[in-house]
């Protein structure tokens, strides 16, 4: 099992100084959320930069995911907005199709993206109709890319459930490379099953895993241990499902500590994962 950081948790870092950091602590991949100091995919000189960091990835022999939860990269007074949903969704979608560009150039395994939320004026049809025809565009860049999609399930956005995911999966005709990303913590925050049944449930798509813990209707990213979730079954599930992609520690809001969080992290998910191993029957 390979296991990643999310550079959302190193909003203080400049990027090269993240990736130095997070390979030095043993981690095999990184999930680079796309921002204003991160990879701004709007700024000058976009196919140099693009080219320095997968020469950096390269040389840290770290993997990649791609991560599209900026929250003002957008709009500096709508976090997260527009989103596919909106009347400028155009925007939204321009920025996907830009992350699938640079995920295809820095040879990343995935790149992953979600619905956003209703906004309060607009129909639920109206909106599900924008999600899916936003979401065929995207797919389409992707397909010509040769780049998987992980489409997120978030608590709280018009698609907040694997339920929701299957209904979409299926109006877009279940195409090839539209897969799903799964956060653990959201499995745990508003999914109705066991998280291991999560993951087993959508073992066949799953493309992107990003992991924290979290409490039972609450969607707050946690420290391990610092939630409910029981993570050697969550992992000895991802090793039965055969999953290979990475599995990216989501912390978004501790960069003001972020080695020391990422320092306890993989030392948690490795005896995790031990303990998995170890309590698996002979």
């Amino acid at each position: 099992m390979r296991f990643g950081y999310g550079t959302n948790g190193f909003a203080n870092h400049r990027l090269p100084d993240a990736l130095d950091v997070i390979a030095g602590l043993g981690y095999e991949g990184v999930a680079l959320t796309l921002d204003h100091c991160h990879l701004d995919p709007y700024a000058d000189g976009l196919g140099r930069r693009v080219a320095e960091v997968a020469d950096r990835l390269r040389t840290l022999d770290l993997a990649v995911v791609v991560e599209t939860g900026a929250r003002y990269l957008l709009d500096p007074r709508r976090k997260h907005a527009p989103t596919l949903l909106d009347d400028d969704r155009g925007l939204r979608v321009d920025f996907l199709r830009r992350a699938v560009a640079i995920g295809a150039d820095l040879g990343a395994e995935a790149v992953s993206f979600w619905s956003g939320i209703r906004p309060a004026p607009l129909d639920q049809a109206v909106a599900w109709d924008r999600l899916v025809a936003g979401c065929e565009q995207v797919a389409e860049a992707a397909r010509r890319a040769g780049v998987p999609l992980g489409f997120e399930p978030e608590p709280g956005m018009l698609v907040e459930t694997i339920a929701g995911w299957r209904r979409l999966h299926r109006a877009l005709g279940a195409p090839d490379g539209f897969g799903i990303t799964l956060d653990i913590g959201h499995c745990r925050c508003n999914e109705p099953d066991p998280v291991p049944g999560c993951v087993a449930g959508v073992a066949e798509h799953l493309v992107n895993v990003q992991i924290d813990d979290m409490r039972l209707g609450v969607h707050e990213h946690l420290e391990f241990g610092e939630g409910e979730i029981d993570f050697p079954p969550v992992l000895r599930a991802l090793t039965d499902a055969g999953y290979r992609g990475l599995v990216a520690v989501e912390l978004p809001r501790h960069s003001h500590a972020a080695p020391a969080v990422a320092a306890r992290s993989i030392d948690f998910l490795r005896a995790a994962q031990k303990a998995s191993v170890e309590g698996r029957p002979s």
